[in-house]
């Protein structure tokens, strides 16, 4: 399957906001309705809907409708498509050379030392 860029382009923008971000922690602990969010993040009723609108948008959130309550879920599944592509096809290069890197300061180290004398 070929992500668009436009389906990137809308989670980066969901997860650029701070109240956002707020809501998906508090999602990750499990499904709440929206008068629970606004509850648990301590906001505006209109603020937290528009917030879901945006993720539910970059489908982030998941709504289930039952009788007159909203429950939102938590989609993991969009940032584990940004994990793979911007996070996880550089760790493994990035965090062998910072390993190495330190190795090789390490090594170093008592060389410089011994070489520097003072007194």
């Amino acid at each position: 399957m070929r992500i668009s860029q436009d389906d990137d382009d809308l989670v980066w923008r969901a997860l650029a906001n701070p109240l956002r971000r707020a809501i998906l922690d508090v999602l990750r602990a499990g499904p709440r309705t929206t008068g629970e969010l606004v509850e648990a993040l301590e906001s505006d009723r209109h603020v937290v809907m528009q917030h879901l609108g945006v993720l539910r948008e970059a489908d982030l959130v998941l709504v289930e409708p039952k009788g007159r309550s909203r429950v939102n879920h938590l989609n993991p599944v969009p940032i584990q498509r940004i994990h793979r592509r911007w996070v996880a096809e550089f760790e493994q290069p990035w965090a062998a050379a910072l390993v190495g890197l330190k190795d090789t300061l390490e090594r170093a180290e008592p060389d410089e030392q011994e070489g520097h004398d003072v007194g």
